[in-house]
């Protein structure tokens, strides 16, 4: 009874010293969700995910993709970082419903494995032009044949069909989870991350040769950071076309009314923020110049007499300038026509309005100088002097009787001299007020 106790007494002190050690050393996996489209902004925040899995002794990154893809410098940095990566990278198309399309195809085949979740799809990869249209003959070609290899060599790099691959550049094939694992397309359907991990636990990479550990693995999540997700928003070039116009108004409106101080703040910190949207974005310079033509031709028919056709100048040139300046990006980038044109609209009418405005005000007649003051009144001040519409003047009584101070005179002329010619009236006047 004895030696059993003893037994179970030392079980137990091993089971304690052994458990810091086994927890010490359990696979840690970095899970690194992807739901933006491909761009500058998720570039760098995969690429530095993937970096934090190399530099901190990580088993395996996983990117859990949802995208409709993107621009295709910005995919081939991805998938560049992917296949240099020494720690294995596992493309998962997940959660339920999501999709992997265009350039995410690219991300998810240079991964050492593939995975899809449940109701999810891959596919549709065929480049397309500036306008989101079919590209011309010549240069269909030319970029098809170039995308369609490009995907194959990843494809069957990884050991997977490279013939669906091209088929998905050339002809926009998609497929649905269990197409694609039917077809080898994907190498394993899992329904969560957990249980993928458990699945792929022990399989050997098939270009590297790496042995995956990551049964059991604690999974440390990286998400976009709110500064992330605000740049990938800030990107959007509908978002960016205003910021810029915001600005040079804001800036404008600085310059012509010096000292006002917050619009010319709030216009700097617009056209700023704009500037780091063309950073990002390849825009085309004509619709730059064209943007800033228009503009000019808005401030300009508020200081000439063009009846209104100078500012629907200005307003077509920004319209066109706003449809042209991100003419040079990918589909997904472009300026929604309805939106541009519905500023313009509400722009023309603020802007006829306050054009308006102005030529009713030069129109007027002259309502400032010394004539002004005929025919109202005032109080006397003492001899020659009355107080009339807040100041104090000089003035003569057209009768035999001085001004006395107090009393109630109306002006009935200016001379040249400005001094007023006042003649009392009857009413009396309230206690006398100091100037």
């Amino acid at each position: 009874m004895r030696g059993f106790s003893a037994l179970v007494a030392t079980a137990a002190a091993f089971l304690l010293i052994a458990s810091p050690v086994s927890a010490q050393n359990r696979p840690k996996v970095l899970a690194v969700h992807f739901s933006l489209d491909i761009n500058p902004v998720s570039q760098d925040y995969v690429n530095h995910q993937i970096d934090r899995a190399n530099k901190g002794g990580y088993s395996a990154v996983v990117i859990l993709l949802d995208t409709p893809g993107g621009l295709s410098t910005s995919m081939e940095k991805i998938y560049e970082k992917v296949l240099a990566s020494k720690v294995p990278v596992i493309a998962y198309v997940s959660p339920q419903g999501a999709g992997a399309a265009s350039a995410g195809v690219f991300v998810a085949e240079a991964a050492d494995l593939l995975a899809m979740a449940p109701a999810t799809n891959i596919g549709s990869s065929t480049p397309i032009n500036q306008s989101g249209g079919n590209l011309g003959s010549d240069l269909r070609r030319k970029v098809i044949n170039h995308f369609a290899k490009k995907l194959r060599t990843l494809a069957e790099t990884n050991g997977r069909n490279g013939d669906w691959a091209a088929s998905a550049v050339r002809k926009a094939s998609n497929l649905t989870v269990d197409e694609a694992l039917k077809i080898h397309v994907i190498d394993v359907k899992a329904p969560d991350l957990r249980a993928l991990l458990d699945k792929i636990d022990g399989r050997k990479t098939y270009h590297r040769h790496i042995a995956l550990h990551t049964a059991n693995a604690e999974i440390v999540e990286a998400n976009p950071s709110f500064f992330s997700r605000f740049l990938n928003v800030l990107i959007d070039p509908n978002i960016i076309t205003l910021l810029f116009l915001a600005g040079l108004a804001g800036i404008g409106f600085e310059i012509f009314h010096p000292g006002v101080v917050l619009p010319g703040v709030l216009g700097a910190v617009a056209l700023v923020t704009a500037l780091f949207g063309f950073s990002i974005l390849p825009i085309s310079w004509a619709g730059l110049v064209l943007l800033l033509l228009g503009v000019a031709m808005l401030v300009t028919d508020a200081f000439v007499t063009s009846h209104g056709a100078i500012t629907v100048a200005g307003l077509i040139s920004l319209v066109v300038g706003a449809i042209m300046l991100f003419r040079n990006a990918p589909s997904p980038y472009h300026v929604n026509l309805p939106l541009i044109i519905s500023i313009a609209v509400v722009l023309g009418l603020i802007w006829g309005f306050a054009i308006t405005k102005a030529v009713q005000v030069r129109r007027k007649p002259v309502s400032v100088g010394p004539q002004t003051i005929v025919g109202q009144i005032g109080e006397a001040r003492g001899e020659g002097q009355v107080f009339v519409n807040g100041e104090l003047w000089r003035a003569r009584a057209l009768g035999d009787e001085p001004l006395r101070r107090g009393t109630k005179v109306r002006v009935d002329a200016v001379d040249p001299a400005l001094v007023l010619d006042v003649s009392p009236v009857d009413e009396p006047v309230g206690s006398p007020q100091s100037v």
